[in-house]
């Protein structure tokens, strides 16, 4: 049976990873987490697993071979707090850590698929996978793209039509704005669904950023990601050995912040006709407050992938609009 290992299996995208290989019928993963948050256990509770291994064990004895033969590695653990100011934790978390992951990868043969960041572009207009345009704002996303940049040295230039150096597949993906299930211990760096399906319950309306960096109130735009497509890419890597690379991923189009308020308040009001933006921050369904001073000179107002790298590689999926993949994320919370 083949063996697959998914770190940061008790997080968001890794729990999701794991959700649909069991779909698969595979269930021979290594679970591998920090469980130091201990809610995060809801997000494998319902999932086949065959062992977990806490995150300050499972390097080493990964690296000794200690899990016999893997065939893929998901590596989603990280530090993801765009707001964490200690740049020695950081780059422990998401730099050095991942550099020994992939070592070891490639000496025990198994094949790497890792979580990038759209962070790596920062202030950057343009969404392309090469150097010119990753301009990171934060240290998780120069964190994320330092990893890059030693994937690029490790296998080439030409990275997304080389081989590693012993013909092991290494992908990267480079993560928009994602969004669904299983999300919920994720605190302020939650969706901002999440986080309006939430408002909307407890006050009968959702909120949002007023105007900031040019852009009218609820105008930033963002690619949001549904969570479904996601993992669907990652699987079909998985189903593609011989496709190594650093990927976007995301929806391939940008959407304002208003799109997902509106949309959020139209599934849960079940609103016919659905209200518009105008209209429903006329009547008061939608509330705008002041941009926070600290996220002033950090903060993207538009992100949209360029899929042109992923769509040459072979990978044809369809991702959702931000009204579908809300739609069915709110049926969800919903519950």
């Amino acid at each position: 049976m083949t063996r697959m290992v998914v770190t940061g299996a008790a997080g968001f995208i890794g729990s999701n990873i794991v959700k649909g290989l069991n779909a698969r019928g595979i269930d021979d993963i290594i679970a591998v987490d920090d469980l130091t948050q201990g809610d995060k256990f809801r997000n494998l509770a319902d999932l086949k697993i065959a062992d977990y291994v806490d995150a300050d064990m499972f390097y080493d004895l990964f690296a000794e071979g200690y899990f016999g033969k893997v065939e893929a590695v998901f590596h989603e653990g990280a530090c993801s707090d765009t707001m964490e100011t200690d740049g020695k934790y950081m780059m422990d978390n998401n730099y050095t850590l991942s550099c020994g992951l992939f070592n070891a990868c490639q000496e025990r043969g198994a094949r790497l698929l890792y979580a990038s960041s759209a962070a790596t572009y920062g202030g950057s207009d343009t969404f392309r996978e090469a150097p010119e345009f990753e301009r990171p704002l934060n240290v998780y996303g120069y964190s994320k793209l330092l990893f890059d940049q030693r994937m690029r040295r490790e296998l080439g230039n030409d990275f997304n039509r080389a081989k590693s150096r012993k013909g092991r597949q290494v992908a990267g993906f480079r993560y928009f704005n994602v969004y669904g299930p299983r999300e919920q211990h994720k605190g302020r760096m939650a969706s901002v669904a999440f986080h309006q399906f939430n408002q909307f319950k407890t006050e009968g309306k959702v909120k949002l950023f007023g105007e900031y960096g040019g852009y009218g109130p609820g105008e930033q735009k963002r690619d949001f990601v549904f969570i479904d497509d996601v993992v669907a890419v990652n699987l079909w890597f998985l189903d593609h050995p011989e496709k190594s690379g650093i990927f976007n991923l995301g929806s391939g189009r940008a959407q304002p912040f208003n799109d997902v308020a509106t949309a959020v308040v139209n599934a849960l009001r079940g609103s016919t006709p659905p209200f518009d933006t105008a209209s429903a921050a006329a009547a008061g369904l939608i509330e705008y407050v002041p941009f926070p001073d600290a996220l002033r000179g950090k903060y993207q107002c538009y992100t949209q992938a360029d899929l042109g790298a992923l769509r040459a590689a072979g990978c044809d999926h369809a991702f959702a609009d931000v009204q579908t993949g809300v739609g069915k994320y709110m049926a969800e919370l919903s519950a």
